[in-house]
């Protein structure tokens, strides 16, 4: 395994500052509640020592929900990114592969459509052990890894947008 011992979760905390104007949406599915709320639970730490003040936190009932409250969020809401937090574990059905296909798909398509981030942070795991290890366990906590990528992709739009700097100068 390519994480094996590996804790991703560090990151350059000087590499977000300038962040507190935005609005950033959290989208977090209540079905495996331990699990969504460890990931919501280091997003928000690393959204509030961005010092980011306007955090909207919405909860939905799974993870199939995720892609249609970002696309509410970022419509209704104005969030300048959302990050979709959710946990799918295979059971014996096929269910899982529908569930994490069609979230995927989703979250993508609706950051596309409202041309504004929206961070996949949904594990989609072989067991709860490995969710463990991601949501704050050996490998990290993969919510501070989306709220790392939601910041830095909503400095990258601000910029892009503002200053029409489209490169960075090799």
């Amino acid at each position: 395994m390519a994480t094996q011992g590996h804790n991703l979760s560090a990151y350059d905390a000087e590499a977000l500052k300038g962040c507190r104007a935005f609005r950033i949406g959290v989208a977090v599915s209540e079905w495996n509640s331990e699990i969504t709320h460890a990931l919501r639970d280091g997003a928000l730490a690393v959204l509030k020592e961005a010092g980011v003040q306007d955090i909207l936190i919405e909860a939905v009932p799974g993870s199939f929900e995720l892609p249609l409250a970002s696309q509410w969020m970022l419509r209704h809401a104005s969030c300048d990114a959302v990050i979709a937090i959710g946990s799918v574990i295979r059971g014996e059905t096929a269910h899982f592969d529908f569930v994490c296909q069609s979230t995927a798909q989703g979250t993508l398509r609706a950051g596309m459509d409202a041309d504004r981030p929206v961070i996949f942070c949904v594990l989609t795991d072989d067991n709860i052990a490995q969710s463990r290890a991601r949501a704050g366990g050996e490998h990290g906590n993969k919510g501070v890894e989306a709220a790392v990528a939601a910041l830095k992709m909503a400095k990258l739009r601000q910029r892009l947008s503002t200053d029409g700097n489209w490169g960075i100068g090799l």
